[in-house]
């Protein structure tokens, strides 16, 4: 059956060549497997029926502990039994395991619900992707378009062609229209026509990358900068404050008295009177430059905490927001 579809895709692709020498082939392909995964519908259903299926696995899992409890039993008590009773209770287990395994398979066997039920879920998406392939093949001239998740064996595939993103799009669009005002209509139609011509142009898809980066870099460094400054104010208001309440401290005397101190023990021990002077001039002032230094050093360390700290809740903060509207543009598709 490959073969022979094979041979068919060849023979288009020579007719289609001897009709059309004057213009390229267009050939592209999609991921269905991708594109099922960021369809939001297809996702939520999905997260159901794994639910449902877990479900039925505990009930299987019931059944099986059922069964090995009984054996352990029969096991236990067959000495004591009569050749009657063990045929009956081999029988028991030998029909209870016979409707765990129909069971089993009437639930995740070949034919069974699961699968059909994945078939049923994944049916109205794929539907809306094979429109959506047409509409893109119909505007921008595909010759051909393959499903990279189908039987068909891709060798090689060269993700310039890969089309499942504007599949994605076109979906997502739809969605979207029934949603919106004429302004917003108006807006999306000219991010459409952006994006279609990004698609078209993979040099263009390349430079809009590039300003992507440029542009979140140049907000990361003006970001940084900002809490760089608002450090700064930090650390300078809380020299400040330091400076007023030292002043505060020497004009109400409390700095004053180990100098009273070292002039009384001057005193007892009969030194001259300069040198009273000078110790106690020169101790506190000493002091007072080592409390300043430390007072500096913890304010140093308090403000780099704080800094840290700022930079942190803002990073969580940032990613919240994402979160939020990643959970609403989810919700609005």
């Amino acid at each position: 059956m490959r073969k022979q579809f094979l041979f068919m895709f060849l023979a288009l692709i020579v007719v289609n060549t001897s009709n059309a020498q004057t213009r390229t082939t267009r050939i592209g392909y999609i991921d269905m497997e991708y594109i099922l995964e960021n369809v939001s519908d297809y996702k939520e259903a999905k997260a159901q029926l794994e639910l449902k299926a877990q479900k039925w696995k505990q009930e299987i899992e019931a059944k099986k502990l059922d069964i090995t409890t009984l054996k352990e039993g029969l096991k236990a008590e067959r000495a004591l039994l009569t050749k009657e009773l063990i045929d009956e209770r081999e029988t028991e287990i030998k029909f209870l395991e016979d409707e765990m395994l129909s069971y089993q398979e009437k639930q995740f066997g070949a034919n069974g619900n699961l699968m059909h039920q994945k078939a049923s879920l994944a049916k109205p998406i794929q539907d809306q992707v094979f429109t959506a392939v047409q509409d893109i093949a119909e505007a921008k001239n595909y010759d051909f378009i393959f499903d990279k998740s189908s039987d068909l064996t891709m060798l090689f595939s060269n993700k310039r062609f890969d089309i499942s993103d504007q599949v994605i799009r076109v979906l997502n669009r739809t969605d979207k229209r029934e949603q919106l005002t004429k302004k917003q209509l108006k807006d999306q139609e000219a991010k459409e026509s952006l994006e279609n011509a990004i698609d078209e142009n993979p040099a263009l898809q390349d430079r809009q990358k590039a300003l992507e980066e440029k542009r979140t870099a140049r907000e990361k460094l003006i970001e940084d900068r900002r809490l760089e400054q608002e450090a700064k104010k930090k650390e300078y208001d809380d020299r400040r404050k330091a400076i007023a309440a030292e002043r505060e401290a020497r004009k109400n005397g409390t700095v004053s008295e180990p100098a009273k101190t070292d002039a009384n023990k001057t005193d007892a021990t009969a030194k001259p009177a300069a040198t009273a002077t000078e110790t106690t001039t020169t101790e506190p002032a000493v002091n007072k430059a080592e409390e300043r230094q430390k007072l500096y050093e913890q304010r140093k360390k308090e403000l780099e905490e704080r800094r840290k700290k700022i930079l942190e809740e803002r990073e969580a903060a940032k990613k919240a927001k994402e979160a939020e509207t990643q959970k609403a543009n989810t919700t609005n598709n």
